[in-house]
């Protein structure tokens, strides 16, 4: 039995997304910039994709701008906002358990002049408002605040967030990382006040290396890509079609089902944390089952080293993270920021694995899962003690 509990990397792509994408990459070919009838047909795909996105954030279409991925929608948020609006200010804000696509671009501009304020988080990963009000100055020029966690699945207080910070200083443009919240939450930017906000196709069950990044009308923000001058002239380079046309199809289809969805999402968490805790000695992280993000579950199992887990899983067909893929081939970094960043000790976060769920879980796999962690770990536990 092959079990995939890792949706939080990466999705398995919708059959009728794929199919879509290889008919539009096989026939549907032209360059969207081309005049001729090939590149009409083309870019009227980007056209539906961008009314079909703006839609379901309830934004203008001119507000979509279509990226790589999350990273780059990341970095032309934080990078392209702090060069256009530097003569306001040198100010910015964001959290110490940010994804590294928003943590390493701040590192970045730190190194150009600019200064940013890190706010800590609370044991289940949730900033203070408190803290965010009392860290604005008139010289903040942007916040960037992740709006649920990738590893923990805490979800911050978003909309509370804008309305403070518009309330303090409302040139203060407001940045959301929303790659893993879009899909499993209904995101309307302008209603929660945000200016900015990332999306992942791949999140999404859609193609790797899709991406958008909604950018407020009154935003200013300079390209850091430079070229042939495509949407105007914030990203440059020939669209990616099919992958474009790919992520809006399954943004739809997700959103067509998300309350459903959800909800039995919840359901499986709930029945996974209750399962997990039946093991002994295993710490749940984050957010209370109901509070949290509905597919993330983070869990320390005392004893049990996560690289060793996570292949003993693999064994048996099961795939989980230990942690976040963006960094969890890197074990020179130490323990994630989001771990160090809720308190958990160098022990217990050595020993933390991230199950994550899609639309496609079941139970059966959940109980094959539990079934597996309640034969093996003990095993583990009793070789590590020898050793």
């Amino acid at each position: 039995m092959e079990v995939y509990l890792d949706n939080s990397a990466t999705t398995r792509v919708f059959p009728e997304t794929a199919e879509l994408v290889t008919r539009i990459m096989c026939e549907d070919y032209g360059n969207p910039s081309s005049l001729h009838i090939k590149g009409v047909q083309a870019e009227r795909h980007i056209r539906n994709a961008k009314e079909t996105l703006a839609r379901l954030m309830k934004v203008k279409e001119k507000e979509i701008c279509f990226t790589s991925g999350g990273t780059e929608a990341d970095n032309l948020a934080l990078i392209g906002c702090a060069m256009a609006n530097y003569r306001a200010g040198r100010h910015l804000i964001t959290t110490r358990i940010e994804h590294p696509a928003i943590l390493q671009p701040m590192h970045y501009l730190e190194d150009q002049g600019f200064r940013v304020t890190y706010l800590s988080v609370d044991k289940q990963g949730r900033i203070s408002l408190e803290e965010l009000r009392d860290s604005l100055r008139q010289d903040t020029i942007l916040v960037s605040i992740m709006h649920t966690n990738n590893e923990i699945g805490a979800i911050e207080p978003i909309a509370e967030a804008g309305e403070l910070i518009k309330k303090i200083n409302p040139d203060t443009l407001f940045h959301v990382d929303a790659v893993q919240g879009f899909g499993k939450f209904r995101l309307y930017p302008r209603k929660m006040g945000v200016d900015l906000l990332s999306v992942s196709g791949h999140k999404i069950h859609a193609p790797k290396g899709t991406g958008v990044l909604y950018v407020g009308e009154n935003v200013k923000i300079h390209n850091i890509i430079y070229g042939g001058g495509q949407q105007k002239n914030l990203r440059s380079g020939t669209e990616n079609v099919a992958g474009i046309a790919g992520m809006a199809h399954s943004a739809q289809k997700l959103y067509a089902n998300l309350e459903e969805d959800t909800s039995r999402l919840y359901e499986l968490k709930e029945y996974l944390v209750k399962g997990l805790r039946g093991i002994g000695d295993v710490q749940i992280n984050g957010p209370a089952v109901s509070e949290g993000a509905p597919h993330i579950v983070s869990a320390s199992v005392r004893g049990v080293r996560s690289e060793v887990l996570l292949h003993a899983l693999e064994d048996k067909g099961i795939y989980v993270s230990a942690g976040s893929a963006c960094s969890s081939n890197k074990p020179h970094t130490g323990a994630s920021a989001t771990l160090k960043g809720i308190g958990l000790d160098k022990d217990m976060a050595a020993s933390t694995i991230r199950f994550s769920m899609s639309v496609y879980t079941t139970r059966g796999e959940l109980d094959y899962t539990l079934q597996a962690m309640y034969d093996m770990i003990p095993m583990l536990r009793k070789y590590i003690r020898k050793a």
